[in-house]
């Protein structure tokens, strides 16, 4: 499968009859129809709308045009799998004021870091499930706080069965990108996240070829195994600095900048279909917060084969270089179709993005010269 999508005639009108898209998206036919388009990943869903990984901020990703939805895979203590950005839930959702739970908080190492918190491998899903989600960021996203304790922390299989429910209403496929997070962690305590991705991708008939599948990970050795089991494209996440955490614990020297030299790209093809690394390794930031020239990590990934999809654009200023903010404030929007059509110019694959909706008109509008 290739990360991008075509786009048809018949794609173009049904999202339109569906309001998939925003007005500037559908303004004019695509002259590129029936060509092959940026994907659009929706970033934990649709989460500068809604709290993240929830099924509302997933439903919404899809509805507003979202290519792929990308759940955040963590573990329960009875080994279920379920979409949060990190087994740390003090930040997402209401645990801290369930006095029931006021035991649970622990202080562990995760990836060498020390946190303190309430952790998901220490809950199982029955319990997991009478907490609610909350906005992560609301200093910046205070307009999402309305919807905190409305949703409940959804299982892997939950998102699988909204993905094909959202394919068969909206009439395309709607693709699921799952990340593995603390692969390496999750194993040394007995919580192997890796079978329990295959067996729900293919329980869900979406282990095979051409499906629209991308596995993610930080980490390598687990995406090497997975490439024995799994028939879906694979992505290697690549972090503007530091090392997978794998490397760290066996030894291994390199660092994510290495992976992404000319050398580092032929071995990840020879595991993986995609990189996905930092919008700051294809588009760098100087010191002043401005950026400098692309790098030629884009051209190199696809000498090697590779697709390229970065993550993650957001709209507001907190989030976006310097010469894309409106103003001081934080939370208010910068101008993230610039910085967009940025990327998009690098020769990107894919993106992924916190607000989908503005990504596809950025998306569309690029790919029809406007």
């Amino acid at each position: 499968m290739t990360i991008r999508v075509r786009l048809t005639a018949l794609s173009v009108a049904g999202a339109a009859a569906l309001g998939l898209v925003t007005a500037p998206a559908i303004a004019a036919p695509n002259p590129q129809a029936d060509a092959e388009l940026v994907s659009v990943f929706g970033h934990r869903g649709a989460s500068g709308y809604r709290p993240e990984h929830t099924l509302a901020s997933y439903e919404l990703a899809a509805r507003m045009g979202a290519d792929f939805i990308e759940p955040d895979l963590v573990p329960t203590k009875d080994g279920v799998l379920v979409a949060r950005h990190e087994n740390e839930i003090g930040g997402t959702t209401d645990v801290a004021d369930r006095p029931e739970f006021a035991e649970r908080k622990a202080t562990k190492v995760i990836d060498g870091e020390t946190l303190t918190g309430w952790f998901t491998e220490d809950f199982t899903l029955a319990e997991l499930k009478t907490l609610r989600a909350k906005e992560r960021i609301p200093e910046v996203r205070p307009n999402n706080t309305i919807y905190d304790g409305r949703y409940e922390v959804p299982t892997f299989q939950e998102v699988l069965d909204l993905r094909a429910r959202l394919s068969r209403e909206l009439k395309r496929d709607i693709g699921v990108a799952p990340e593995t997070k603390h692969p390496s962690y999750f194993a040394s305590i007995g919580l192997p996240l890796e079978p329990g991705v295959v067996r729900a991708l293919t329980r869900n008939g979406l282990n095979r070829p051409n499906a629209k599948v991308a596995v993610q990970s930080f980490e390598v050795a687990n995406l090497k195994e997975l490439n024995k089991s799994l028939k879906v494209d694979l992505v290697q996440l690549i972090s503007n600095s530091g090392a997978p955490q794998d490397f760290v614990e066996s030894g291994d020297p390199r660092t994510y900048a290495d992976l992404v030299a000319p050398e580092g790209l032929k071995e990840i093809a020879g595991y993986a279909d995609v990189i996905g690394p930092d919008t700051k390794v294809i588009l760098p930031v100087k010191e002043d917060g401005y950026l400098a020239e692309p790098t030629p990590v884009v051209a190199d990934a696809h000498e090697a084969g590779l697709e390229v999809v970065p993550y993650t654009v957001r709209a507001e200023n907190n989030f976006l270089p310097k010469d894309f903010r409106s103003s001081e404030d934080p939370a208010a929007y910068g101008d993230v179709f610039g910085f967009l059509r940025a990327l998009l110019e690098t020769g990107i694959d894919g993106i992924f993005a916190d607000h989908p909706d503005i990504a596809v008109v950025a998306r569309d509008d690029f790919a029809a010269g406007r």
